[in-house]
């Protein structure tokens, strides 16, 4: 079954960076980009118009910060995810814009297709957060976003697939049979709506769980 692509609108003062946004996640396929603004007031207005999945939100602009806007927005009365953008991850607006329901964050500087996957997790409704989060002040807020049904078994699978551990792998460090690990791998991608193994292997270190 074809799902129809994740709508996003870019907020960002800096045209290129929404340039180069647009292209990367446009690249994937299933990602589009259904506006690019470049303030926050701009932003919000583009949200109401288009009510988009998800919104990449600059936290620094001129004008209507994107702290004020993402409070604005998930204000709204169906708001879309809201993900901040930023340039380094000692940004003071950060925990105020997890606070204000920010999704997590992304740094600007993200690989491109880490960059896609982390989108596409994002629209699926899952917090996301660079890799060694989990070892800074955002630990809690890592951790506590783990949904709630998983068992400590699945979380033990999860963070082996946050390290890229093969089945086999998985199976000798928990001293489980390989057919035990494939059906615990299964139940967790369906617990926390992965298709694959890759896309939990990134969910997990944005919970912060296996290798950074």
């Amino acid at each position: 079954m074809n799902l129809a692509p994740a709508r996003v609108v870019v907020v960002d003062d800096d045209p290129m960076v929404c340039a180069h946004l647009r292209t990367i996640l446009e690249s994937a396929g299933n990602i589009r980009v259904v506006e690019v603004a470049h303030d926050g007031a701009a932003g919000l207005d583009a949200v109401i118009r288009h009510q988009p999945d998800l919104a990449l939100m600059d936290l620094r602009m001129p004008g209507v910060d994107g702290l004020v806007a993402t409070t604005r927005i998930i204000a709204l009365p169906k708001p879309p995810v809201v993900v901040a953008l930023t340039t380094f991850d000692a940004d003071r607006y950060i925990l105020a814009a997890l606070r204000a329901g920010a999704a997590g964050y992304l740094l600007k500087s993200t690989p491109p297709q880490d960059l896609i996957g982390l989108v596409q997790l994002a629209a699926a409704g899952h917090t996301v957060l660079p890799p060694g989060t989990a070892k800074g002040l955002l630990a809690g807020v890592a951790r506590s976003a783990l949904p709630d049904g998983l068992t400590a078994r699945d979380v033990e699978v999860l963070t082996c697939l946050g390290e890229g551990l093969s089945n086999a792998q998985i199976g000798a460090r928990l001293h489980l049979t390989e057919q035990t690990v494939k059906g615990y791998v299964s139940r967790v991608l369906t617990k926390l709506g992965c298709t694959n193994r890759t896309q939990a292997g990134l969910l997990a270190q944005r919970y912060g769980l296996g290798s950074d």
